[in-house]
């Protein structure tokens, strides 16, 4: 079903020039497949923008969908189920070794994982974490890896790690004292509600890492160009000014073959996890 629906999308680009763009985009959707760094309902709340602007540039049905957990995705992305997923950069490296993914675009904004603990917190310095329990965002995402590493690296024994779906959802349980540290990216973090942010603090952060990574279904090779275009016709616009402006990503830039190289530890890791962990 979905090589046809994969077919049916180039078959109907290349009848564009004599299809009306209404028969065009009865034909076939667009499915964009988005990680879910936040709740399901922040993320079609927040690429409803791109997804009205793509629809109009390509003439298709365009749908945003997300998955229940970073794993979840990934295996919905190397099974091809998306035509474009954006997802962080270690798991894009992935998609491009193991399903040919191809690189589009990321954003202009510098990423990085950080650790946050609350405002009040006793927790000062890396062995006030021994024995507490950390939150992540599922074990295969970016953020939660790092601060694997970070914990492994600072000699941190005893230390419990829970999973949840969102950034807030992680500083919830820091200012309910369910948990010592959270873990999430940086630009998370700064999208949290002001009331929220004055009551937390940050406790370490990565260097600049790949962020997200928007990658192209081989499939569709043939469209990079004609899709490429459509994406910095949105962030040329009214809807995408305000949607960079408003998530203070900036704007589209190409991602390089060395920071995608980058990232070959961490995929690696999520690769191995996928191979034992239950769909």
């Amino acid at each position: 079903m979905r090589r046809r629906s994969l077919m049916g999308f180039m078959m109907a680009a290349a009848m564009a020039a004599t299809l009306t763009p209404a028969t065009v985009r009865a034909e076939e959707t667009l499915r964009i497949g988005v990680v879910p760094h936040t709740s399901a309902r922040v993320v079609l709340e927040m690429y409803q923008p791109l997804r009205e602007q793509l629809e109009a540039e390509l003439g298709h049905k365009v749908e945003i969908q997300t998955a229940p957990d970073f794993s979840s995705f990934a295996r919905r992305a190397l099974d091809r189920e998306y035509d474009i997923a954006i997802t962080t950069g270690h798991q894009a490296r992935l998609l491009q070794q193991d399903a040919g993914y191809l690189p589009l675009v990321t954003y202009e904004a510098e990423f990085r994982a950080v650790m946050v603990v609350a405002e009040l917190s006793p927790i000062r310095r890396p062995e006030n974490l021994t024995g507490k329990t950390i939150i992540g965002l599922g074990p295969t995402s970016l953020v939660t890896q790092w601060g694997q590493h970070w914990i492994a690296e600072h000699g941190i024994a005893d230390i419990q790690t829970r999973y949840v779906s969102a950034a807030d959802s992680v500083a919830q349980l820091l200012l309910t004292d369910e948990a010592a540290i959270g873990l999430m990216s940086n630009a998370n973090f700064h999208r949290l509600a002001p009331d929220v942010q004055a009551r937390l603090r940050l406790f370490a952060r990565s260097e600049p890492m790949l962020g997200r990574v928007y990658m192209l279904n081989g499939a569709l090779a043939d469209h990079r160009a004609k899709i490429l275009a459509a994406l910095h016709a949105f962030a040329a616009s009214p809807a995408g000014k305000s949607y960079f402006n408003g998530t203070s990503l900036i704007g589209y830039r190409l991602v390089t073959p060395q920071e995608l190289a980058a990232m070959d530890p961490f995929a690696l890791e999520v690769r191995n996890m996928l191979a034992t962990e239950k769909p």
